[in-house]
Protein backbone atom coordinates (compact mmCIF):
# COMPACT_ATOMS: atom_id res chain seq x y z
CA UNK A 1 0.00 0.00 0.00
CA UNK A 2 1.54 3.33 -1.34
CA UNK A 3 0.13 6.48 0.21
CA UNK A 4 0.81 9.65 -1.52
CA UNK A 5 -0.16 13.84 -0.75
CA UNK A 6 0.65 16.54 -2.44
CA UNK A 7 0.25 20.35 -2.53
CA UNK A 8 1.34 23.49 -4.45
CA UNK A 9 5.29 24.20 -3.01
CA UNK A 10 4.20 27.79 -2.08
CA UNK A 11 0.60 29.09 -1.00
CA UNK A 12 -0.11 32.74 -0.41
CA UNK A 13 -3.31 34.30 1.46
CA UNK A 14 -4.25 38.15 2.80
CA UNK A 15 -5.78 41.05 2.06
CA UNK A 16 -3.40 43.18 -1.05
CA UNK A 17 -0.73 40.28 -1.79
CA UNK A 18 -2.00 40.27 -5.56
CA UNK A 19 -0.31 43.38 -5.98
CA UNK A 20 2.75 43.23 -3.64
CA UNK A 21 3.54 39.73 -5.16
CA UNK A 22 6.59 40.61 -7.76
CA UNK A 23 9.21 39.75 -5.46
CA UNK A 24 7.70 36.22 -4.90
CA UNK A 25 6.86 35.84 -8.60
CA UNK A 26 10.28 37.14 -9.95
CA UNK A 27 11.88 33.90 -8.45
CA UNK A 28 10.60 32.06 -11.22
CA UNK A 29 10.99 34.17 -14.28
CA UNK A 30 10.49 38.08 -15.59
CA UNK A 31 8.54 36.81 -19.20
CA UNK A 32 4.96 36.31 -18.22
CA UNK A 33 1.67 34.95 -19.82
CA UNK A 34 -1.42 36.44 -18.16
CA UNK A 35 -4.35 34.75 -19.08
CA UNK A 36 -7.79 35.82 -17.45
CA UNK A 37 -10.96 36.61 -18.87
CA UNK A 38 -11.96 40.13 -19.85
CA UNK A 39 -14.52 40.68 -17.12
CA UNK A 40 -11.37 39.66 -14.11
CA UNK A 41 -9.36 41.83 -16.84
CA UNK A 42 -11.85 44.56 -16.24
CA UNK A 43 -11.83 44.61 -12.72
CA UNK A 44 -8.08 43.76 -11.45
CA UNK A 45 -6.21 42.05 -14.41
CA UNK A 46 -5.33 45.38 -16.07
CA UNK A 47 -3.77 46.77 -13.30
CA UNK A 48 -2.12 43.51 -12.52
CA UNK A 49 -0.57 43.81 -15.36
CA UNK A 50 0.80 47.40 -15.21
CA UNK A 51 2.05 46.47 -11.81
CA UNK A 52 4.04 43.59 -13.02
CA UNK A 53 5.53 45.97 -16.54
CA UNK A 54 6.47 48.81 -13.33
CA UNK A 55 8.58 45.93 -11.72
CA UNK A 56 9.75 45.24 -14.87
CA UNK A 57 7.82 41.70 -15.89
CA UNK A 58 7.48 41.23 -19.70
CA UNK A 59 3.86 40.51 -19.75
CA UNK A 60 1.35 39.40 -22.85
CA UNK A 61 -1.83 39.17 -21.32
CA UNK A 62 -4.23 36.89 -22.94
CA UNK A 63 -8.02 36.64 -23.07
CA UNK A 64 -9.76 33.30 -21.66
CA UNK A 65 -12.41 32.34 -23.78
CA UNK A 66 -14.45 30.07 -21.59
CA UNK A 67 -13.62 27.06 -21.40
CA UNK A 68 -10.96 24.98 -19.99
CA UNK A 69 -11.07 22.92 -23.73
CA UNK A 70 -8.20 21.56 -25.17
CA UNK A 71 -8.61 23.83 -27.99
CA UNK A 72 -8.63 26.79 -25.87
CA UNK A 73 -5.33 24.86 -24.21
CA UNK A 74 -3.56 24.66 -27.38
CA UNK A 75 -4.53 28.22 -28.77
CA UNK A 76 -3.08 29.93 -25.80
CA UNK A 77 0.03 27.55 -25.57
CA UNK A 78 0.77 28.27 -28.52
CA UNK A 79 0.97 31.81 -28.00
CA UNK A 80 3.07 30.86 -24.84
CA UNK A 81 5.60 28.95 -27.04
CA UNK A 82 5.74 32.33 -29.50
CA UNK A 83 7.03 34.45 -26.55
CA UNK A 84 8.97 32.13 -24.78
CA UNK A 85 6.97 32.59 -22.08
CA UNK A 86 8.87 31.10 -18.49
CA UNK A 87 5.45 32.11 -16.31
CA UNK A 88 2.23 31.06 -16.72
CA UNK A 89 -0.12 33.16 -14.51
CA UNK A 90 -3.77 32.28 -14.14
CA UNK A 91 -6.62 34.96 -13.22
CA UNK A 92 -9.89 34.28 -12.48
CA UNK A 93 -11.93 30.93 -11.76
CA UNK A 94 -11.70 27.48 -11.82
CA UNK A 95 -11.42 27.08 -15.85
CA UNK A 96 -8.60 29.56 -15.92
CA UNK A 97 -6.90 27.84 -13.22
CA UNK A 98 -7.22 24.32 -14.62
CA UNK A 99 -6.02 26.20 -18.04
CA UNK A 100 -2.91 27.81 -16.83
CA UNK A 101 -2.10 24.40 -15.23
CA UNK A 102 -2.23 22.46 -18.68
CA UNK A 103 -0.83 25.19 -20.51
CA UNK A 104 2.58 25.96 -18.70
CA UNK A 105 2.61 21.58 -18.65
CA UNK A 106 2.60 21.71 -22.66
CA UNK A 107 5.55 24.86 -22.12
CA UNK A 108 7.05 22.64 -19.11
CA UNK A 109 7.46 25.98 -17.28
CA UNK A 110 5.90 27.77 -13.67
CA UNK A 111 2.42 28.30 -13.17
CA UNK A 112 1.27 30.46 -10.57
CA UNK A 113 -2.52 30.49 -9.92
CA UNK A 114 -4.19 33.47 -8.60
CA UNK A 115 -7.78 33.19 -7.97
CA UNK A 116 -10.23 36.39 -7.83
CA UNK A 117 -13.23 33.74 -6.40
CA UNK A 118 -13.09 31.23 -4.06
CA UNK A 119 -15.62 29.09 -5.96
CA UNK A 120 -13.48 25.93 -6.33
CA UNK A 121 -10.88 23.50 -5.23
CA UNK A 122 -9.16 23.93 -8.40
CA UNK A 123 -6.46 26.41 -7.91
CA UNK A 124 -4.24 24.03 -5.65
CA UNK A 125 -4.00 20.43 -7.07
CA UNK A 126 -2.39 18.89 -9.86
CA UNK A 127 -5.21 17.66 -12.37
CA UNK A 128 -7.58 20.10 -14.73
CA UNK A 129 -11.09 19.19 -15.46
CA UNK A 130 -10.86 19.44 -19.44
CA UNK A 131 -14.45 19.91 -20.95
CA UNK A 132 -15.28 19.80 -24.91
CA UNK A 133 -16.29 23.30 -26.04
CA UNK A 134 -19.27 22.87 -25.40
CA UNK A 135 -19.02 22.51 -21.65
CA UNK A 136 -19.66 18.62 -21.40
CA UNK A 137 -17.02 16.88 -19.10
CA UNK A 138 -14.56 15.33 -21.19
CA UNK A 139 -11.43 13.97 -18.94
CA UNK A 140 -9.07 14.75 -15.59
CA UNK A 141 -5.39 15.62 -17.17
CA UNK A 142 -2.77 15.05 -14.76
CA UNK A 143 0.42 16.72 -14.16
CA UNK A 144 3.86 15.67 -12.56
CA UNK A 145 3.88 18.68 -10.32
CA UNK A 146 1.05 20.85 -8.41
CA UNK A 147 1.02 24.86 -9.06
CA UNK A 148 4.56 26.38 -8.02
CA UNK A 149 2.41 29.04 -6.25
CA UNK A 150 -0.92 29.80 -5.16
CA UNK A 151 -1.82 33.72 -4.39
CA UNK A 152 -5.12 34.44 -2.86
CA UNK A 153 -5.97 38.02 -2.24
CA UNK A 154 -8.86 38.34 0.13
CA UNK A 155 -9.09 42.05 -0.15
CA UNK A 156 -10.08 40.82 -4.09
CA UNK A 157 -12.28 38.15 -3.36
CA UNK A 158 -14.45 39.58 -0.69
CA UNK A 159 -15.87 42.08 -3.55
CA UNK A 160 -16.57 39.14 -5.57
CA UNK A 161 -20.48 38.41 -5.79
CA UNK A 162 -21.29 36.10 -2.89
CA UNK A 163 -22.53 33.50 -5.02
CA UNK A 164 -19.17 32.51 -5.96
CA UNK A 165 -18.07 32.08 -2.46
CA UNK A 166 -21.35 29.99 -1.84
CA UNK A 167 -20.25 27.67 -4.40
CA UNK A 168 -17.07 27.15 -3.25
CA UNK A 169 -18.58 26.08 -0.02
CA UNK A 170 -20.63 23.98 -1.48
CA UNK A 171 -17.94 22.06 -3.67
CA UNK A 172 -15.77 22.23 -0.58
CA UNK A 173 -18.56 20.58 1.29
CA UNK A 174 -18.15 17.45 -0.60
CA UNK A 175 -14.30 16.84 0.04
CA UNK A 176 -14.64 15.22 3.57
CA UNK A 177 -17.67 13.34 2.37
CA UNK A 178 -15.70 11.60 -0.79
CA UNK A 179 -12.29 11.26 1.19
CA UNK A 180 -13.86 9.25 3.69
CA UNK A 181 -15.89 6.95 1.38
CA UNK A 182 -12.89 6.88 -0.50
CA UNK A 183 -11.30 5.62 2.50
CA UNK A 184 -13.86 3.11 3.82
CA UNK A 185 -13.81 1.66 0.12
CA UNK A 186 -10.08 1.20 0.40
CA UNK A 187 -10.44 3.47 -3.25
CA UNK A 188 -7.10 5.68 -3.92
CA UNK A 189 -7.56 9.23 -4.31
CA UNK A 190 -6.47 11.74 -7.45
CA UNK A 191 -2.61 10.67 -6.92
CA UNK A 192 -3.12 7.16 -7.50
CA UNK A 193 -2.46 6.07 -4.26
CA UNK A 194 -4.26 6.01 -0.49
CA UNK A 195 -4.13 8.66 1.70
CA UNK A 196 -2.44 9.74 4.06
CA UNK A 197 -3.30 10.79 7.86
CA UNK A 198 -2.93 13.96 7.20
CA UNK A 199 -5.05 14.08 3.81
CA UNK A 200 -7.84 12.83 6.32
CA UNK A 201 -7.19 15.51 8.54
CA UNK A 202 -7.49 18.17 5.97
CA UNK A 203 -10.66 16.90 4.64
CA UNK A 204 -12.29 16.67 8.19
CA UNK A 205 -10.74 20.16 9.78
CA UNK A 206 -11.94 21.74 6.16
CA UNK A 207 -16.14 20.45 6.47
CA UNK A 208 -15.43 21.81 10.65
CA UNK A 209 -14.62 25.31 9.06
CA UNK A 210 -17.11 25.28 7.18
CA UNK A 211 -19.85 24.46 9.15
CA UNK A 212 -18.49 26.98 11.57
CA UNK A 213 -17.79 30.13 9.82
CA UNK A 214 -19.66 29.84 6.51
CA UNK A 215 -22.66 31.99 7.96
CA UNK A 216 -20.63 34.79 9.15
CA UNK A 217 -17.89 34.51 5.90
CA UNK A 218 -21.13 35.42 3.72
CA UNK A 219 -21.95 37.89 5.28
CA UNK A 220 -19.09 38.93 5.12
CA UNK A 221 -18.89 38.86 1.81
CA UNK A 222 -22.10 40.26 0.71
CA UNK A 223 -21.14 43.83 2.97
CA UNK A 224 -17.22 43.50 0.79
CA UNK A 225 -15.08 42.90 4.46
CA UNK A 226 -11.99 41.07 4.48
CA UNK A 227 -13.18 39.85 7.93
CA UNK A 228 -11.36 36.74 10.13
CA UNK A 229 -14.16 34.15 9.01
CA UNK A 230 -13.75 34.99 5.10
CA UNK A 231 -10.06 34.37 5.82
CA UNK A 232 -11.34 30.89 7.10
CA UNK A 233 -13.71 30.34 4.59
CA UNK A 234 -11.57 31.36 1.90
CA UNK A 235 -8.68 28.96 2.72
CA UNK A 236 -11.34 26.29 3.12
CA UNK A 237 -12.54 26.45 -0.20
CA UNK A 238 -9.73 26.55 -1.78
CA UNK A 239 -6.71 24.93 0.53
CA UNK A 240 -8.30 22.57 2.15
CA UNK A 241 -10.58 21.05 -0.09
CA UNK A 242 -7.97 21.39 -3.01
CA UNK A 243 -5.44 18.88 -0.91
CA UNK A 244 -8.24 17.19 0.71
CA UNK A 245 -9.70 16.21 -2.80
CA UNK A 246 -6.59 15.59 -4.38
CA UNK A 247 -4.90 13.39 -1.61
CA UNK A 248 -7.85 11.95 -0.10
CA UNK A 249 -10.33 10.78 -3.24
CA UNK A 250 -13.24 11.55 -4.83
CA UNK A 251 -16.00 9.75 -4.95
CA UNK A 252 -19.77 9.73 -6.28
CA UNK A 253 -20.21 13.72 -6.03
CA UNK A 254 -18.39 14.92 -8.81
CA UNK A 255 -19.03 11.63 -10.62
CA UNK A 256 -22.65 13.01 -10.46
CA UNK A 257 -21.63 16.79 -11.24
CA UNK A 258 -19.78 15.10 -14.49
CA UNK A 259 -23.11 13.69 -15.39
CA UNK A 260 -24.63 16.50 -15.06
CA UNK A 261 -22.90 17.99 -17.82
CA UNK A 262 -23.76 15.54 -20.11
CA UNK A 263 -27.60 17.43 -20.11
CA UNK A 264 -28.06 20.78 -21.69
CA UNK A 265 -30.19 23.62 -21.04
CA UNK A 266 -31.19 25.47 -17.88
CA UNK A 267 -28.86 23.52 -16.15
CA UNK A 268 -25.89 25.14 -18.05
CA UNK A 269 -26.45 28.21 -15.88
CA UNK A 270 -25.72 26.55 -12.49
CA UNK A 271 -22.02 26.25 -11.25
CA UNK A 272 -20.04 23.25 -10.55
CA UNK A 273 -20.00 23.83 -6.63
CA UNK A 274 -24.23 23.97 -6.94
CA UNK A 275 -24.36 20.71 -8.59
CA UNK A 276 -22.01 19.10 -6.48
CA UNK A 277 -23.62 19.81 -3.55
CA UNK A 278 -26.76 18.28 -4.88
CA UNK A 279 -24.30 15.32 -5.58
CA UNK A 280 -23.35 15.46 -2.28
CA UNK A 281 -26.77 14.84 -1.27
CA UNK A 282 -27.25 11.95 -3.34
CA UNK A 283 -24.00 10.43 -2.30
CA UNK A 284 -25.16 10.91 1.21
CA UNK A 285 -28.00 8.55 0.03
CA UNK A 286 -26.32 5.98 -1.81
CA UNK A 287 -24.10 5.32 1.53
CA UNK A 288 -26.92 4.54 3.58
CA UNK A 289 -26.11 7.67 5.78
CA UNK A 290 -28.57 8.16 8.86
CA UNK A 291 -31.30 10.60 8.81
CA UNK A 292 -29.69 13.28 11.58
CA UNK A 293 -26.38 13.38 9.60
CA UNK A 294 -28.30 13.92 5.63
CA UNK A 295 -30.51 16.79 7.44
CA UNK A 296 -27.06 18.44 8.79
CA UNK A 297 -25.79 18.81 5.05
CA UNK A 298 -29.54 19.20 3.68
CA UNK A 299 -29.80 21.73 6.27
CA UNK A 300 -26.09 23.63 5.27
CA UNK A 301 -27.50 23.76 1.33
CA UNK A 302 -30.79 25.42 1.90
CA UNK A 303 -29.22 28.10 4.15
CA UNK A 304 -27.15 29.26 1.32
CA UNK A 305 -29.59 28.59 -1.19
CA UNK A 306 -27.97 25.71 -3.03
CA UNK A 307 -29.50 23.54 -5.52
CA UNK A 308 -30.99 20.46 -3.26
CA UNK A 309 -34.35 19.49 -5.46
CA UNK A 310 -34.50 18.84 -9.49
CA UNK A 311 -35.89 22.04 -9.82
CA UNK A 312 -33.64 23.97 -8.11
CA UNK A 313 -31.39 22.33 -11.21
CA UNK A 314 -33.93 23.10 -13.56
CA UNK A 315 -34.81 19.33 -14.46
CA UNK A 316 -38.12 19.66 -12.51
CA UNK A 317 -39.21 18.25 -16.47
CA UNK A 318 -36.77 16.41 -16.87
CA UNK A 319 -37.44 12.67 -18.20
CA UNK A 320 -35.99 9.57 -16.99
CA UNK A 321 -34.59 9.36 -20.27
CA UNK A 322 -32.56 12.49 -19.25
CA UNK A 323 -31.44 11.96 -15.65
CA UNK A 324 -30.58 8.55 -17.23
CA UNK A 325 -28.18 10.16 -19.42
CA UNK A 326 -27.10 12.04 -16.50
CA UNK A 327 -26.80 9.14 -14.22
CA UNK A 328 -25.28 6.90 -16.97
CA UNK A 329 -22.33 8.96 -17.42
CA UNK A 330 -21.60 9.34 -13.64
CA UNK A 331 -21.43 5.59 -13.45
CA UNK A 332 -18.55 5.86 -16.04
CA UNK A 333 -16.09 2.86 -15.29
CA UNK A 334 -13.48 5.66 -15.56
CA UNK A 335 -15.02 7.97 -13.39
CA UNK A 336 -14.74 8.11 -9.88
CA UNK A 337 -18.50 6.63 -8.81
CA UNK A 338 -15.86 3.72 -8.39
CA UNK A 339 -14.52 5.35 -4.84
CA UNK A 340 -18.24 4.50 -2.87
CA UNK A 341 -18.39 1.42 -0.67
CA UNK A 342 -21.19 -0.09 -2.28
CA UNK A 343 -21.89 -0.63 -5.92
CA UNK A 344 -24.37 1.21 -7.53
CA UNK A 345 -26.25 1.19 -10.98
CA UNK A 346 -27.48 4.01 -12.90
CA UNK A 347 -30.61 3.29 -12.27
CA UNK A 348 -30.18 3.32 -8.10
CA UNK A 349 -28.35 7.18 -9.26
CA UNK A 350 -31.22 7.80 -10.97
CA UNK A 351 -33.54 6.93 -8.58
CA UNK A 352 -31.48 8.39 -5.25
CA UNK A 353 -31.77 11.72 -7.33
CA UNK A 354 -35.62 11.71 -7.69
CA UNK A 355 -35.54 10.74 -4.25
CA UNK A 356 -33.26 13.36 -2.63
CA UNK A 357 -35.49 15.69 -4.27
CA UNK A 358 -38.73 14.74 -2.83
CA UNK A 359 -37.14 14.72 0.29
CA UNK A 360 -36.18 18.24 0.38
CA UNK A 361 -39.47 19.40 -0.95
CA UNK A 362 -40.99 17.31 1.99
CA UNK A 363 -38.65 18.51 4.73
CA UNK A 364 -38.80 22.42 3.57
CA UNK A 365 -42.70 21.83 3.84
CA UNK A 366 -42.65 20.19 6.71
CA UNK A 367 -40.02 23.32 8.36
CA UNK A 368 -42.42 25.95 7.09
CA UNK A 369 -39.53 26.82 4.17
CA UNK A 370 -41.74 28.07 1.72
CA UNK A 371 -41.37 25.18 -0.93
Amino acid sequence: MVKLFASPSNYVQGPDVLMHSADRIGKFGKKVLLLSSPSVLKIIGNDFAEYLKKNDFDVEVVNFTGESSESEIDRVTKIGQTNVDNVVIGLGGGKVSDSAKAIADNLNTTVVIAPTIASTDAPCSRLSVIYTDKGQFDHYRFYKKNPDMVILDTKVISHAPVKFLIAGMADAMATNVEATDTRKSDGTNMLGGKSTLAGEAIGQKCEQTLFKYGSLAVAANVVGSATPELDKIVEANTLLSGIGFESGGLAAAHAIYNGFTALSGEIDQLSHGQKVAFGTLCELVLTGSDHRRFEKYLSFDLEFGLPTTLEDLKLGTASDEELMKAATQACDPSDTMVNLPVSVTPTDVMNVMKAVSEFSHEYQIKNGLGD
